[in-house]
């Protein structure tokens, strides 16, 4: 059974002759007879009465009807998405963007890709580094950006961004000069991305540098979003550090104080996806404003 053989049924029975039938589908008044014929022979069954002028379902047409429309329907219905998500008329644009994507103008990403593409449903999710790369892996998302490191078994990776990671605090003293790892493991810490801890890639690095000093960094507050750390930098209840799109953007505390690290730290900002699995159409469009976004900005950071 094949899909030309229903739809041919179909279309015989909704014009009721081959002939009619024939044109509909643009071929010869023979072949949609002999596609007919040949479904018949594998069924065992007549499905037309014929010999008047207008063909008439058989009991066994009457009950194959239901079933090769739905077919027919369900294939026609697919032929179109596949074309829609072609041109981008249709589809759906999986992608994860980073937990402080404001400070990256990535907040204006939907909106830019929907005004492009309206018929395209996105599904953005915001969440920290290290499970965004978890779910690119597992296939639960097409794509995202995240922070590196990462675990990248199985990830292909494409840096595109590289912002500076400060020491902030209240004090003057304590952003006289370049903080380095010793000093940094003696001050008290206002740490954010609670949930991830030490998972969490700036907090990664900062681990192995402390790892390779001999020190041991442990944060006298630990919370999830850098905003509420750096409120209770600015009420003078410790330290915390913050990428320079974070430092840079409106909403940055008037008053607080950056030094860099002696050893600069720096944030790098990459695309990631599965190794060897092409994206759709959609998320790779959604993936290419968001490259174009990050690099602007990269430009912009780097001056």
């Amino acid at each position: 059974m094949t899909l030309n053989q229903l739809r041919a049924f179909v279309e015989a029975e909704r014009l009721g002759s081959f002939t009619a039938a024939a044109q509909a589908l643009d071929m010869a008044q023979a072949s949609a007879s002999e596609l007919v014929r040949r479904l018949e022979t594998e069924l065992d069954a007549e499905l037309f009465v014929r010999g008047s002028r207008t063909l008439t379902l058989t009991s066994a047409g009457q009950e194959l009807l239901p079933y090769a429309q739905q077919s027919v329907e369900a294939a026609d219905h697919g032929t179109r998405a596949v074309r829609s998500l072609g041109s981008l008329g249709g589809g759906t644009a999986t992608f994860g963007v980073l937990r402080n994507a404001d400070y990256y103008l990535l907040s204006n990403l939907v909106q830019m890709f929907h005004a492009r593409y309206p018929s395209v449903r996105v599904r953005l999710v915001g969440q920290n580094s290290a499970e965004t790369a978890a779910a690119v892996a597992a296939g639960r998302i097409e794509a995202g950006l995240v922070v590196l490191p990462i675990d990248d078994e199985g990830l292909a990776v494409s840096p595109l961004l590289r912002d500076e990671v400060y020491y902030v605090s209240a004090s003057e003293e304590r952003t006289r000069t370049p903080v380095t790892i010793e000093a940094f493991s003696q001050a008290p810490l206002v740490l954010y991305d609670a949930h991830y801890g030490w998972q969490d890639p700036t907090r990664r690095q900062i681990a192995e540098r402390a790892q390779l000093a001999g020190v041991t960094v442990d944060p006298l507050i630990e919370l999830e979003h850098v905003e509420a750390a750096l409120k209770l930098v600015a009420a003078g209840v410790g330290d915390t550090i913050a990428s320079r799109a974070v430092v840079a953007g409106p909403t940055f505390p008037a008053g607080l104080r950056t030094a860099s690290f002696a050893e600069p730290l720096y944030d790098t900002v990459a695309l990631v996806r599965r190794r060897g699995h092409p994206l759709s159409r959609a998320t790779r469009e959604l993936a290419r404003i968001a490259e174009d976004t990050l690099r602007e900005i990269g430009a912009g950071l780097s001056l």
